[in-house]
C-alpha cells in the first residue's frame, strides 16, 4: 500500500527536508519515527525539498508498506508519538502506485511572512522577518502582479542548482495585510508550478524593492531576460518562508 502523509514542521532546527550526512533533516526524523512505530524502514518521498530553516504547514510525502495493520487515516496518531514536537503528521490517506508526491504535484503555494517594527518582537521572530519600513499594500499588490505568468527565473535561483530548465509559471502572487501584537504584518503568498532554490525568498526581497521604488519594472524585465542575479535585491532569510500547500489533480 502507498501511504500518503501531510505534515507540518518548524524548520528552525533542521537542515531542510532532505537527508543530510552531518545535520538533522525532517525526512530523516520522519523515517526514524516510521521505524520506531511500524518496525519497517521505507524510503519517504517528499513533494520536494525545503531548505534549511524553512517551515511547512502542508508538506506531503509518501512511502510504501505491505502487511501494516494501521489504517492510513490513523497513521498521524501512530507516528506522532515518535516524532519531536516540531514535526507533526496532520493527515494520512492511501493512494495507488501511480501517485507520486513529487511527480504528481501540479502546484505549490508558499507564504513569506514579514512584520514591520523598529525593534524585534520575540513572539514573531521565529516565523517572520522584521522590516523597519514597508510600502503600502496597494504598491505591494501592484508590484506582485509583475511576477505572475511564465518567466525564466534563472536570476532568482541560487548558484549550484542543477535543474534542467529555470522557466517556471507563477499563477498568483497575493499580498495580505494584518495586525498582530499591535504590529503591521504582511504575508506574500506565491502559487506556481514549481520553484527554484531560493526563488521565493529572492522574489520577496525584490517585491519589497519594487514597491519601495528601489528597483523598476524595467530592471525586473531585464533580470528575466538576462538571468543576471546582480539586477535583483537580496535573498530574504529562510525563517520567513513556509510551504503552505501542495496541490494535486484532485484538489
Amino acid at each position: 500500500m502507498r501511504y500518503v502523509l501531510k505534515i507540518a514542521y518548524d524548520g528552525t532546527d533542521y537542515a531542510g527536508w532532505q537527508c543530510q550526512k552531518n545535520a538533522p533533516s525532517v525526512q530523516e526524523t520522519l523515517e526514524k519515527a516510521i521505524v520506531s512505530a511500524l518496525g519497517i524502514s521505507p524510503r519517504v518521498t517528499g513533494s520536494g525539498r525545503t531548505d534549511a530553516g524553512v517551515h511547512a504547514a502542508g508538506q506531503t510525502c509518501h512511502f510504501d508498506a505491505d502487511g501494516i495493520t494501521v489504517p492510513p487515516e490513523k497513521m498521524p496518531d501512530c507516528l506522532n508519538r515518535f516524532l519531536p514536537p516540531d514535526i507533526r503528521v496532520s493527515e494520512g490517506w492511501s493512494a495507488d502506485g501511480s501517485f507520486d508526491c513529487n511527480r504528481s504535484a501540479k502546484r505549490k503555494t508558499y507564504c513569506y511572512s514579514l512584520y514591520v517594527s523598529s525593534r524585534e518582537m520575540p513572539l514573531k521572530e521565529r516565523y517572520a522577518v522584521r522590516v523597519e519600513n514597508a510600502p503600502s499594500l496597494e504598491k505591494l499588490r501592484a508590484a506582485a502582479r509583475l511576477f505572475e505568468g511564465e518567466h525564466d527565473f534563472k536570476a532568482f535561483c541560487a548558484s549550484g542548482s542543477s535543474v534542467k530548465t529555470t522557466v517556471r509559471t507563477v499563477y498568483e502572487v497575493r499580498v495580505e495585510e494584518g495586525t498582530s501584537y499591535g504590529l503591521r504584518e504582511l504575508k506574500i503568498f506565491v502559487t506556481g508550478n514549481g520553484f527554484l532554490y531560493n526563488m521565493v525568498r529572492t522574489m520577496a526581497g525584490e517585491l519589497l524593492d519594487l514597491a519601495n521604488g528601489k528597483r523598476s519594472e524595467e530592471s525586473l524585465a531585464l533580470a528575466f531576460q538576462t538571468g543576471d542575479r546582480g539586477l535583483l535585491g537580496k535573498t530574504m532569510p529562510a525563517k520567513g518562508l513556509t510551504l503552505m500547500e501542495v496541490h494535486y489533480e484532485n484538489g
